[in-house]
């Protein structure tokens, strides 16, 4: 005789056979690869200024491969000699956004992988690094991964650099080598003035550049020193550059003539005044006899390469002509 226990439980599994074969099949857990993505990356070092650098990379599918644009944005590291810019590189890159990504797929990533990954050195002293976020668009739902690259993953030769993170390194250096020059390849220590950006950023027709302005990319940024929106308008609000000017000349100017240089190092040591000198007028119309009166030696430096150039016309042969130039950096006062 079949104990009672039993054929219960053979009659509830006969229930409960066309049911269990009705269900409908497990979902995939493979999500397809995005057809988009923007990528956020804020680099920090522990020299400067500046000390931070922000960078914005929009990737989209197209019929010739992938475009791809990068916004660099810098803050001011010195308020008249390095002022806020933005930047901007864009370049095609063939393949489709599976291939960018390689073996790896955004929307599949465990969050809990991820969140390991951050919490892998939170005692550690970290003087250089960088914080990236992708955004992507996982279905109808956009998500953000966040990565924490230490300076060990950036300088160290064996960095022992975790799985995910190793990934977005990886795709950051593809990016950039398509780009061209980036935050690293920029010289450690600043050396002379920036120089005014040739194209003004405002002119450019890029749409990255008006959600950059309307502040569509700040909230990529968590926790950071400076808002990406803040930065755009203080990169168009650029400073006045330094003057040169001749204040005092005789009445026979030279008929050849140009204003000398301001010498980096002198602006950098915001040092201005002015020169006053005399010179002869040779025969042939040129300057001899040299002299100072006043003024810094920096500055008599650059005046002396410049007026020994001058030429003179005919009728100011002979004689001697005193001539003041001032240098003005421009900078607001009190600020070093």
């Amino acid at each position: 005789m079949v104990p009672v226990h039993k054929l219960t439980v053979g009659v509830l599994f006969l229930t409960l056979c066309p049911w269990v074969a009705a269900r409908p099949p497990k979902a995939s857990t493979n999500p397809p690869p995005p057809h988009e993505l923007v990528i956020g990356r804020h680099t920090y070092f522990d020299f400067g200024p500046p000390f931070d650098f922000y960078e914005v990379f929009s990737i989209q599918s197209g019929d010739g491969g992938l475009s791809v644009e990068r916004l660099t944005l810098t803050p001011a590291g010195d308020p008249c000699l390095q002022p806020a810019t933005v930047e901007v590189a864009s370049a095609t890159i063939g393949g489709s956004i599976s291939d960018l990504l390689g073996r790896k797929n955004p929307c599949a990533i465990p969050e809990r992988e991820l969140r390991r990954e951050l919490k892998r050195c939170r005692k550690c002293l970290v003087f250089s690094g960088a914080d990236v976020t992708m955004q992507v668009m996982c279905g109808n739902q956009t998500r953000r991964i966040r990565m924490d690259i230490l300076d060990r993953d950036m300088f160290d030769p064996a960095p022992r650099t975790p799985e995910h993170t190793s990934w977005t390194m990886a795709l950051l250096r593809r990016l950039d080598q398509a780009l061209g020059k980036g935050i690293m390849d920029r010289p450690a220590f600043f050396s002379e003035p920036a120089p005014a950006i040739a194209a003004h950023v405002a002119s450019s027709h890029s749409k990255n550049l008006n959600a950059l302005r309307l502040g569509t990319f700040d909230s990529l940024f968590d926790k950071v020193p400076h808002r990406l929106s803040d930065l755009y308008v203080q990169s168009q609000n650029r400073p006045v550059g330094p003057t040169i000017e001749m204040l005092e000349s005789p009445t026979l100017r030279p008929i050849s003539y140009a204003l000398p240089k301001y010498p980096p190092l002198a602006r950098l040591a915001r040092v201005e005044g002015k020169v006053a000198f005399a010179l002869n007028v040779t025969s042939e119309g040129t300057v001899s006899n040299l002299s100072f009166a006043a003024g810094h030696v920096m500055l008599q430096k650059a005046v002396e390469s410049e007026v020994t150039k001058w030429k003179f016309p005919t009728e100011a042969a002979g004689r001697k002509m005193d001539f003041v130039i001032e240098f003005r950096t421009n900078c607001p006062s009190g600020r070093r």
